[in-house]
């Protein structure tokens, strides 16, 4: 029998979609799962009349494979992908490769990398975007690991992937061990804040504006055909037209308590042990935490009372303003994202390309936009742009919707609108621009108490100085090191 170019192990619902996927561009894919009864499911059910080998064993899975072996798992993260590592390996020869294809945390990636290439065999974690169908019909993929291995795996990846209009594949290599599956972890904060943006224009609308959800949908349809033309707009336009069986918006019936599976979280939580001010994406991670304390929102709502939301202005005119606003506050979402990859690149020494993200992230994934390829532009421009505030194209964006956003934001808090992702971007924005911010007084309270010492605007950077504030405290400083 003809071996498979390619493995795949975990026939879920992304697993499937992958190895059909593989399947239809021309690749003989071989196809097992702990649970071999959905192997004998997948070959006779979606998998039928197709190039697949459905093993029921290890030995079987690894001995249906060409060398050298590329062995895909679609598990999840965590303990399962280090378990079906160690039953791999004894069966694998120098030079085989293991993919991780699951949302693994990149640490643990940097730890595989290493534990493998030092038995001889290579490693790639690598991000997969697009959700089921994605997966099936071309999603955005984000490798990193063992530079060598890319070679190998390159014509299958860039084949299932998708094509932005002019056919570029939206997967390349990103970088060393774990930097493909940080750049995933990034792209799924940046995804937790559109998400929050968008719900927050939708409650202004639905509690400010007091708009129906058909209305709303015609709001999201003529977005969809302007600067903020995105997949995540366009679900939203077709959600606000949903109708249940008994003709009323679907949307008004969904619990109010949002999930999460930990991406978002990590980002928040890479950003901090960075030192970047992720505070967009981080306070979407919080909103979905607020949202999911609702039995002691409802207790609350009985009893804490806020100003009733009433509008009396031109809706039209708001909504433009509105418009202004989500387009800002988005601008805001991406620039701190990159800024933490920038950050990470340093720290981990990954050379990323982020013009070549941002292409990546053009198609197939949940945050493909229109945005992105102005995003790929500011980096043609500068590869070392630092933030993309300082892009010319986005700096006129923010300076031409400031004053709505400003307006929105105002007339939200006003009215009791809750806001914080769009406030948040704001207040980043606004403490960005400003050459003097209020730190210097919390470095002379932290020398009071602490002895933590602080610099001084008529020296040079790197001096500290240390006062005693009471007469009482001695000059014994604290010594001076950033956590």
């Amino acid at each position: 029998m003809e071996k498979a170019d390619i493995g795949l192990v975990g026939l879920a619902v992304m697993g499937e979609n992958l190895v059909l996927n593989m399947e239809s561009k021309g690749f003989r894919a071989a196809v097992y799962n702990r649970t071999v009864a959905k192997v004998d499911n997948f070959i006779k059910g979606r998998g039928a009349g197709k190039r697949f080998i459905g093993c029921h064993s290890i030995e079987e899975f690894v001995g249906a494979l060409k060398t050298p072996r590329k062995i895909m798992l679609m598990v999840k993260a965590g303990k399962p992908v280090d378990e079906f590592i160690d039953l791999l390996v004894p069966h694998l020869e120098k030079g085989d490769i293991i993919i991780d294809g699951g949302n693994s945390h990149f640490p643990d990636t940097i730890r595989r990398t290493k534990y493998l290439e030092g038995k001889g065999l290579r490693f790639i974690g690598t991000g997969v975007s697009g959700g089921e169908e994605g997966a099936l019909l071309g999603p955005s993929i984000m490798p990193g690991g063992s530079p060598a291995a890319w070679p190998h795996v390159k014509p299958i990846f860039q084949a299932i992937a998708a094509k932005v209009a002019d056919g570029t594949p939206c997967c390349d290599w990103v970088g060393s061990d774990g930097a493909g599956h940080f750049v995933k972890m990034v792209h799924n904060g940046i995804e937790y804040g559109d998400m929050q943006l968008i719900c927050e224009a939708y409650q202004i609308m639905r509690d400010l504006l007091g708009m129906s959800a058909p209305e709303m949908h015609e709001v999201f349809k003529a977005w969809n055909d302007g600067d903020l033309g995105s997949y995540l707009i366009e679900i939203t336009r077709d959600i606000l037209a949903y109708k249940d069986s008994d003709g009323k918006p679907l949307v008004d019936k969904i619990l109010d308590t949002a999930g999460q599976k930990g991406t978002g979280k990590w980002t928040s939580v890479s950003a901090l042990d960075l030192g970047i001010p992720l505070t967009l994406i981080s306070e979407a991670v919080y909103a979905r935490c607020l949202s999911a304390v609702k039995e002691e929102r409802v207790a609350a709502s009985k009893v804490l009372r806020g100003p009733k939301a009433s509008f009396k202005g031109d809706r039209a005119a708001f909504l433009k303003d509105l418009e202004r606003a989500l387009y800002a506050s988005k601008i805001v979402s991406y620039a701190q994202g990159f800024t933490l990859m920038r950050a990470a690149a340093e720290e981990f020494k990954w050379d990323l390309n982020y013009g070549g993200i941002a292409l990546l992230w053009r198609g197939g994934c949940i945050i493909r936009s229109v945005f992105l390829g102005k995003i790929k532009e500011a980096f043609d421009r500068d590869p070392k742009l630092s933030n993309l505030l300082l892009d010319p194209f986005f700096k006129e964006k923010i300076e031409a919707s400031q004053d709505a956003w400003r307006r929105v934001i105002a007339a939200a808090i006003t009215n009791g609108v809750w806001v914080p992702a769009f406030a948040t971007a704001l207040n980043y924005f606004d403490g960005y621009r400003t050459d003097r911010l209020p730190a210097n007084l919390l470095q002379a309270q932290r020398d009071y108490f602490g002895a933590h010492q602080y610099e001084r605007t008529d020296k040079p950077r790197g001096e500290f100085f240390h006062t005693n504030w009471t007469g009482r405290g001695g000059e014994t400083a604290s010594s001076t090191y950033r956590a």
